[in-house]
């Protein structure tokens, strides 16, 4: 998985960078357009590359005083990747909408700060790992085109399934007890973007939030799971978009 990880960063890099040369090429030509005609088209399709970072919005009891030593629980982002099909609908001159089926890759860690009676802490963490197969359905509002380049707000809801939850599995070791979630989720998403238009091809960077509207959390008899009321999922994510 980390070598993998390190894969998808180096392309992520290659494809920031050919963004960042492709912007100042953009920049230096104000001859003819590109791509005149590309957004008369009804159907355009592509691919994603995307960094994001997985979070958790997390809501624990308001008194931790009958768990004994545990004073603190949060959470931590990680950082993973996103893989999509993107598939574009032209609904208007100002208006497509967007289905970008896909894989995320990701980590989360939820943290549980335990004092002792000798003032000393520990913390232990719980590392989730999940792999999502998402299927969201997205609105984008597009500004008029400035020559080859054209700027959008986008939102929409997303359905994923955790193709590796651990809701299932027992907790055959005491000293292990697994955090487990749901494997179906929701999230409401919304984001900004540029599209540049390129010689053979649009070029897009895309910034977007998805918020989780479904508790996650499988209700369970221990200490890390009773002591939470709920986790709903949070992810940033940064979008490389070529169609």
């Amino acid at each position: 998985m980390k070598s993998c990880r390190i894969y998808i960063a180096a392309v992520l890099l290659a494809a920031f960078s050919f963004g960042i040369a492709t912007v100042n090429a953009q920049s230096s030509n104000f001859g003819v357009p590109n791509l005149m005609r590309y957004d008369s088209k009804r159907f355009h399709f592509g691919f994603l590359l995307g960094y994001n970072q997985f979070d958790f919005t997390i809501r624990s009891k308001a008194d931790l005083s009958e768990y004994d030593s545990l004073m603190v629980v949060n959470t931590a982002a990680m950082s993973g990747f996103n893989l999509g099909i993107v598939t574009n609908l032209r609904l208007g001159k100002f208006f497509d909408l967007r289905l970008i089926p896909g894989l995320s890759f990701g980590d989360r860690v939820v943290n549980y700060t335990i004092l002792y009676p000798d003032q000393s802490r520990l913390v232990t963490k719980k590392n989730i790992e999940s792999v999502y197969l998402d299927v969201p359905l997205l609105l984008k509002f597009k500004s008029s085109r400035m020559h080859n380049v054209r700027a959008y707000v986008i939102g929409g809801a997303q359905y994923s399934l955790d193709l590796i939850s651990a809701a299932k599995k027992k907790n055959t070791n005491p000293k292990e007890i697994m955090l487990k979630l749901y494997p179906h989720d929701v999230q409401a998403q919304v984001g900004v973007g540029i599209d540049i238009y390129c010689t053979y091809f649009k070029f897009t960077t895309e910034f977007k939030m998805s918020f989780g509207l479904i508790n996650l959390l499988v209700a369970e008899d221990n200490i890390y799971a009773s002591s939470v009321h709920s986790l709903k999922s949070k992810m940033m994510q940064i979008s490389f978009i070529f169609e």
